[in-house]
């Protein structure tokens, strides 16, 4: 079975997204070490599970980028999750519209290789935690604190540490399993 990972940027003080939204704050602490890491991260996964304002934003950014991200977000398949989205023009994309629990598993069992990756959307990303059905977090933690925002965790989890990685600007990449 496919392993279900999230990759999500988290500030100091435990928040993915600052009350306004903005993302400019994950630019502190990245260096050419970290962004080697997140670029490993993204490269080897089967497919991108993201939410529909994700695809949105992304859709309109990725198809015309170049630099090493390009690539590996417009040739990996992507997956969006939504129930209003009704066509994806952003290539080798595919909206799933049934229930979240049973599109992530029915997936988990039919992908091969690489792992699935979940990178975004705070409420997707919260969304997919509530389900229990992601194997393994990648958070990397930047030097920032936000003071507000949106949490990832809003109830306790048993998580187990797998490896840390510590980035030449100070952001820290923490990568930990579930446990049931």
């Amino acid at each position: 079975m496919t392993s279900l990972i999230l990759k999500m940027s988290v500030s100091l003080d435990g928040y993915v997204a600052p009350a306004d939204g903005s993302s400019d704050w994950e630019a502190a602490g990245r260096s050419p070490d970290g962004a080697e890491w997140v670029l490993d991260t993204v490269s080897n996964a089967g497919a991108h599970l993201v939410g529909a304002v994700t695809y949105a934003r992304w859709a309109g950014l990725w198809p015309g980028a170049s630099g090493p991200f390009a690539a590996p977000m417009n040739e990996i398949p992507k997956v969006v999750f939504s129930n209003s989205l009704t066509s994806a023009d952003w290539g080798e994309t595919t909206i799933a519209t049934a229930g979240l629990v049973d599109a992530v598993a029915r997936l988990k069992q039919e992908r091969l290789g690489g792992y699935l990756l979940a990178l975004g959307g705070v409420r997707f990303a919260r969304s997919l935690v509530e389900t229990g059905l992601i194997d393994e977090y990648r958070l990397v933690v930047h030097p920032v604190v936000l003071g507000a925002g949106e949490r990832l965790f809003t109830a306790p989890l048993t998580i187990e540490p797998v490896s840390t990685t510590a980035f030449s600007a100070g952001a820290v990449a923490h990568v930990f399993t579930a446990q049931p």
